[in-house]
């Protein structure tokens, strides 16, 4: 028994066969219209948002299985904000709330380097700054600084 694995990025519930979806499985035997309309409900709940998706094919069978991982940081920024694409420079993009910074955290948590929720908001406040989003109409370091202060410590439990 073989087994082939494909990774993809593919916009939430917008899976096509074309590529790179479909060029990759068509060589494996697998019905590529079954894979599409899989991934397009594995990933519906992140509409507008770029997923990461492995296939994983059993080359015997043609059986697969789909696993969905979680979308990039900057990705769940810039839906919070409200924003296309965010800047390298000091400009300000966007804003977010600090409530959506936590929820953002919160889903990160699992993939997460922090050791606890409040790292994980540290990190995500991080990404913040190089993206130019403010948090609650504050520069992005200045939240990360009140966070290490212990400002937000009661919303931060979890």
């Amino acid at each position: 028994m073989g087994e082939k694995i494909l990774d993809v990025i593919v916009e939430g519930g917008k899976a096509t066969a074309g590529p790179p979806i479909g060029p990759g499985l068509a060589p494996l035997g697998v019905n590529v219209g079954q894979v599409v309309a899989k991934i397009n409900e594995e990933t519906k709940s992140f509409p507008g948002l770029k997923v990461p998706v492995k296939v994983t094919v059993n080359t015997s069978t043609k059986d697969f299985t789909i696993s969905v991982g979680v979308p990039p940081t900057s990705e769940l920024i810039k839906k919070a904000a409200g924003v296309e694409k965010g800047t390298g420079t000091k400009d300000k993009v966007g804003n977010i709330e600090f409530s959506a910074l936590v929820e953002i955290a919160k889903g990160l948590k699992p993939k997460s380097q922090g050791k606890s929720l409040k790292q994980t908001v540290r990190e995500v406040a991080g990404t913040c700054v190089s993206m130019g989003i403010s948090i609650d109409d504050k520069d992005a370091r200045q939240i990360e600084k009140e966070i290490s202060e212990g400002k937000y410590d009661s919303l931060l439990v979890g």
